[in-house]
């Protein structure tokens, strides 16, 4: 009976431990990520793409995997993303691709380019088009892995301070406007300014800026830009697409199980749809409450600015193109899908927003 009874206590002693290492266990387990980010904390759009991405991992992976996301400055400044997730700082990011044209000439068409593609022609692009493979191959120099990580539509052209009724208007003007967009505009007479989207409100507001692109009407009114900047232009000629980039470092990708990595590729997926929906509901929620509540001009850009803008686009595009050997291969993908998808968007979207009268 008493060697029963030991045999018993050892038992339970025995699971009493079990207990007490399982959870200790699941610690050693859990891999705690950083995620660094190019926007103000909890913007809507990207700032909340970048959020969310975290909190589908954290969820999908049951714990597994958590990721503290970072505002731009927090770690490092807004611009400089994309060297401490490939040197190591960080093993996450969020971003935009055409921060990084300085450094590959390419990237930009990972963001959007001037009278390029639509959201969903752009998907289509990389998800189905190759445009996914060429990325991978884009930034593998700087030791990172890309995804798609959100969408905040079609852009708006810019806020400005003054009424633009053509070319003579905007020669001179401070404008800021970033990736190919705003190389059209330096070469259209302004003078592009890469200003951090947190500082843009104050650089306006001091006369830094004279008119600033930045998304559309669901971010920008976030940031209050309309309080100086009272004329909102479109079209969007300069960014037609609004891709966000999640990076993974390669090394702290290649370190992930497989079931791990299918949840990272699967959370950014979901949120490059979501996002996207989000935006749509947020820029129509947004557009009318700047012209309705904040009095803001909706204005389009006079034809003569939209036609030279055009004619700029394809001289630079050509000239990105001949920058490296990848730069073309990016470049030519990219143009032979819009080329071959613009027949069929013009018989059905455009056709049926003309048909529906909007």
């Amino acid at each position: 009976m008493k060697n029963l009874t030991r045999r018993r206590l050892a038992g339970g002693a025995l699971g009493a431990a079990a207990t007490v290492a399982a959870p200790a266990v699941a610690r050693a387990q859990t891999r705690r990520w950083r995620m660094v980010t190019s926007w103000p904390k909890r913007l809507p759009g990207p700032g909340m793409s970048a959020e969310r991405i975290a909190e589908r991992i954290a969820a999908m992976s049951g714990g597994r995997l958590q990721i503290t996301v970072h505002a731009a400055g927090e770690v490092v400044p807004a611009f400089e993303v994309l060297d401490a997730v490939g040197g190591g700082v960080v093993e996450m990011g969020h971003t935009a691709a055409f921060y990084w044209q300085g450094k590959q000439p390419a990237a930009a068409f990972y963001t959007t380019v001037p009278f390029g593609l639509t959201p969903a022609e752009h998907v289509a692009w990389v998800e189905a088009g190759g445009g996914q493979a060429l990325w991978d191959e884009l930034y593998a120099p700087f030791g990172v892995k890309p995804f798609m990580g959100g969408n905040t539509g079609v852009c708006m052209g810019g806020w400005f301070r003054t009424t633009l009724k053509g070319l003579a208007d905007l020669r001179g003007l401070k404008v800021r406007s970033l990736g190919l967009g705003g190389e059209v505009y330096r070469r259209l007479g302004a003078t592009p300014q890469t200003t951090a989207p947190g500082e843009i409100l104050t650089s306006l507001q001091s006369g830094v800026l004279d008119g600033a692109e930045f998304v559309g009407p669901g971010t920008d009114i976030a940031l209050g830009l309309y309080r100086v900047a009272p004329h909102y232009y479109g079209p969007g000629f300069n960014k037609p697409n609004g891709t966000g980039e999640c990076l993974v470092s390669l090394a702290a990708w290649t370190s992930l199980d497989p079931d791990l990595k299918a949840i990272v590729a699967h959370a950014c997926a979901t949120e490059a749809t979501f996002a996207l929906s989000e935006m749509e509901r947020l820029n129509a929620e947004a557009l009318a409450a700047l012209i309705e509540r904040h009095k803001v001009k909706l204005e389009t850009f006079p034809d003569e600015i939209v036609a030279a803008a055009r004619g700029q686009a394809v001289d630079i595009l050509a000239e990105v193109a001949g920058r490296n050997p990848l730069a073309k291969k990016v470049h030519d993908s990219y143009t032979a899908f819009r080329d071959r998808v613009a027949g069929w968007s013009r018989v059905s979207i455009r056709a049926v927003l003309e048909a529906r009268g909007a």
